[in-house]
């Protein structure tokens, strides 16, 4: 029997929306709703470089053998379903920028000229000089009219299409592509006589003075084009240098086919299968838009001086974890009780100074750490640095197939090796997105263990952001099947070669974590059979594995209570009778939510687990990820309560988890 399931793709389209109606919400300070307009831009770039590749080759496929469908598999209803989607959320976002933020923008006196008008007569003569000495430099027109030109648009550049024709000739019309510079700011400002802030986008800084650029001709129109290419590089299978296969991967992600041709929806359609021919781009990868595209830059609109405050977020103060900060080591502290931190709502030192502390006590003779998405100028990298300097046996497994970051892991790891830092890379074929330290002091004749396990990455630059749990423990038997991970991590061998490694403290997948949640479920249903409470309480960013999904249907139609808080990607079904005892909660504000959180019944003898796992096929099944159990009465209530907050007002729920923090500390 067919187990009930929502498209992936639409449901991450759901949520994308969501980030657009927090651009619509009056009660969102102005230049926030801005930020969430530049979220849903960068997040439908992402979708069309790694998502949109895999539809269009299963609708390829489908075309060709309509009997390859699987029971997941989009159909080609479901593509044009997605476009259709698209379409919609890009038209309500032009509505909301020119119907809602351009208006508000201008009753504070900051004008954003936003289509083809005159700029202001200031504005005028200040861009006219920052074209001709800054930006005029940076232009490469391409003339494609020539047809022996050859021209590869660069991945989500931005470039312009102007038609024009010699003074001499009107009636001959050339077609060319001017670049809109990256590498300069996307907008410029003036405080003008007028009293008001003007801002103009570079794009339009270079229509206005397309004359100065091709001297002799007619300017006749100027279209924005935008080509999204395929970024999702198959990097599972790299047996040998993994560094330089990687680094040989994203040097060809660059190079990828199109999935989106983005252009202005105003261009003629003789122009536009024009374009299409010369790039090679299909009809289904036609996407029209407004006039500006990447308006992902919308975060980086200036702000004039002296503006009321509430044009932002309040800003929040992260909150002292007490302990932690009267602690003279934190190391010793974790010896005696377990910690707790909730991000970002209180402060990322403890983390930091765990790795610091490590790196110059002279006790600590072995350091293990995984590092899945490394901060540019990460504080963490440069403490194990300084730890392997130190004559310290430092061990760290460098993801190098996380996705976007690559390049910067493959920076830190060069940087790691060099001090001598023991380097372990990709398991190929699989990822390993656990969240994991472990520190090995000697005490005498024997070892004490400190353990880090936390649901995001060991990253100080998303930590002011990402909503996540980090708990510090020196439990025997956690930290023992940590160094077990470790050790097996070392090898880079598939996980069946391992398949004697016990784990009864962790969750790690790959080895228990889907048998257990499993049984997990299953005892909360034969609670639910015996007339026993039974409730499953899970917070996630993604529900997608069938199984769990097929699970969580069987528990609800036993009788137990299942509620779950998803971010994003939600597959499972509400509304019908398999989900009657389902409850679903998403949560977009103003940090992101990325905990994990799974909380058991358990006939009151709750069972709460922390960690890195989302309920994916990828992240189950092709992926090492670790869940812990919090057995600290206190740091459990802490998480069952946080979680309840969700829950009881997702759009509340920051804020009264900023004060309940401040309060229990």
């Amino acid at each position: 029997m067919a187990i009930p399931l929502y498209n992936r793709d639409l449901s991450w389209l759901s949520f994308n929306h969501r980030v657009l109606q927090m651009a619509a919400d009056s009660q969102v300070p102005l230049y926030e709703r801005i930020k969430f307009l530049s979220i849903f831009s960068s997040n439908l770039d992402e979708f069309f470089r790694v998502r949109m590749p895999a539809i269009l080759a299963i609708n390829k496929v489908l075309e060709h053998d309509p009997e390859a469908a699987g029971e997941e598999s989009p159909t080609p209803e479901t593509l044009q379903e997605v476009l259709d989607t698209i379409n919609r959320q890009q038209e309500e976002y032009g509505r909301i920028f020119t119907g809602m933020i351009l208006p508000a923008l201008q009753q504070h006196g900051i004008m954003l000229s936003y289509g083809p008008v005159q700029p202001h007569p200031e504005l005028a003569t200040f861009t006219r000089s920052y074209f001709q000495t800054a930006v005029q430099a940076c232009l490469q027109p391409v003339w494609l009219s020539q047809r022996h030109k050859k021209f590869f648009p660069e991945n989500n550049a931005l470039y312009l299409v102007v038609t024009l024709s010699p003074q001499t000739a009107p009636d001959i019309r050339e077609i060319v592509l001017v670049n809109i510079p990256a590498g300069l700011k996307r907008f410029l400002s003036l405080d003008a006589a007028d009293d008001q802030y003007h801002i103009a986008f570079l794009d339009d800084v270079i229509r206005v003075h397309l004359p100065y650029l091709f001297r002799g001709y007619i300017i006749h129109d100027s279209y924005c084009i935008k080509l999204t290419r395929n970024a999702e590089i198959d990097m599972d299978e790299m047996k040998g240098d993994v560094l330089e296969e990687v680094e040989t991967a994203i040097r060809k992600r660059e190079l990828g086919v199109p999935t989106r041709f983005l252009y202005d929806a105003a261009m003629p359609l003789s122009l536009r299968n024009f374009l299409a021919a010369r790039f090679d781009v299909a009809d289904n990868e036609m996407v029209p838009g407004g006039r500006y595209h990447n308006l992902k830059d919308l975060a980086d609109l200036p702000l004039p001086a002296g503006l009321p405050g509430a044009f932002l977020y309040p800003k929040a103060k992260p909150v002292v974890h007490p302990e932690a900060a009267a602690a003279d080591y934190l190391l010793d502290l974790i010896q005696r009780r377990d910690l707790l931190l909730h991000l970002p709502y209180e402060q990322y030192d403890p983390v930091l100074r765990f790795f610091s502390e490590a790196a110059v006590d002279p006790d600590v003779e072995e350091i293990y750490v995984t590092l899945y998405r490394i901060a540019s100028g990460s504080q963490i990298a440069q403490a194990l640095i300084s730890a392997a300097r130190n004559g310290k046996a430092v061990t760290v497994f460098v993801e190098l197939k996380a996705r976007f970051d690559e390049a910067n892991n493959i920076r830190w790891s060069k940087k790691m090796k060099e001090a001598g830092v023991k380097l372990i890379y990709s398991i190929p074929g699989m990822k390993v997105h656990a969240k994991t330290a472990l520190v090995k002091r000697r005490r005498g004749y024997q070892w004490d263990y400190s353990g880090l396990i936390a649901t995001g990455n060991f990253n100080e630059s998303t930590a002011r952001f990402y909503t996540d749990h980090v708990l510090f423990t020196s439990h025997a038997g956690i930290t023992r099947e940590m160094e077990l991970l470790f050790l097996y991590l070392q090898s880079r061998e598939q996980p069946m070669a391992y398949h004697f490694l016990q784990f009864g403290h962790l969750l790690v997948a790959q080895f228990n974590m889907l048998t257990r949640f499993t049984e997990m479920i299953d005892r909360e249903i034969a609670h639910a059979q015996q007339g026993l409470p039974a409730k499953v309480t899970i917070k996630i960013n993604n529900l997608q594995e069938k199984a769990m999904i097929a699970k969580l249907y069987e528990a609800s139609e036993a009788g137990v209570e299942v509620n779950l808080v998803v971010r994003s990607i939600n597959c499972l079904l509400t509304g019908i009778p398999e989900s009657s005892r389902i409850r679903v909660v998403r949560i977009v504000d103003r940090y992101l939510e990325h905990a994990r959180v799974f909380i058991f019944h358990n006939n009151g003898r709750e069972e709460v687990y922390m960690g890195s796992a989302d309920w994916m096929n990828r992240n189950l099944h092709r992926r090492i990820e670790v869940c812990v159990p919090v057995y600290h009465a206190t740091l459990q209530q802490q998480l069952k309560d946080i979680v309840a907050l969700q829950l009881a007002d997702g759009r509340q729920a920051q804020q009264a988890i900023q004060t309940y923090v401040q309060n229990i500390v």
